[in-house]
């Protein structure tokens, strides 16, 4: 994980102040308290995958802003310069392990993970790949669930996704889900609690 500039971090729980360098070492667990702190997509990437083995594909993939929703542009903005994607949901293809795995991770740093249009074309195409090269897709959640500047659009994601599980499941290609802090809402109720294996 990337160095942190500041010598000492304070936990968000117990309020104590952390090593820098050991909040790192242990995956941003607080080591006084044991709680665990959210993890950026590339931190997440950076800890799961073999070294050097993640690609990330549809990099090029963005939001519009369909209902002319107000500051959404400016929102999907701020989202950029935090992150440096258009989307909160890294899709790839790498290693874990050894083995080949198609995966999307998202980062709840961008607007809160919520899942737009972008977000649900993402984890459908993460689910296809999957299917297509018969190998295990993983999913890493990160969201507080559907994305209302994308109104009725983001919604349909929901069935989307679903389908996309559903086509998995029948032709017998684990689907693995990882909750992380926080996994609510219209995620929860579509691709996120279909998977065969919930961590």
């Amino acid at each position: 994980m990337r160095p942190s500039t500041e010598v000492f971090l304070r936990c968000g729980k117990c309020n104590k102040p952390v090593y820098a360098k050991e909040f790192e070492k242990n995956l941003r667990v607080c080591p006084r308290c044991g709680q665990h702190h959210r993890l950026t997509a590339d931190q997440r990437i950076e800890i799961t995958f073999d070294p050097g083995s993640f690609e990330e594909l549809d990099t090029d993939l963005k939001s519009a802003n369909p209902l002319s929703f107000p500051d959404y542009v400016s929102k999907l903005e701020r989202g950029f310069e935090t992150t440096g994607r258009h989307d909160p949901i890294v899709r790839g293809r790498g290693k874990i392990g050894g083995i080949p795995v198609s995966a999307a991770i998202s980062d709840f740093t961008f607007m809160g993970g919520s899942m737009g249009s972008v977000a649900g074309e993402k984890i459908t195409r993460t689910l296809e790949l999957a299917l297509e090269e018969r190998i295990p897709a993983v999913v890493f959640t990160a969201t507080g669930g559907a994305r209302m500047q994308e109104g009725l659009l983001s919604l349909m994601q929901m069935a989307k996704t679903a389908g996309a599980c559903r086509r998995l499941s029948e032709a017998g290609v684990p689907y693995i889900c990882v909750f992380t802090d926080p996994t609510m809402a219209g995620v929860l109720a579509s691709y996120a609690s279909l998977a065969d294996i919930i961590l």
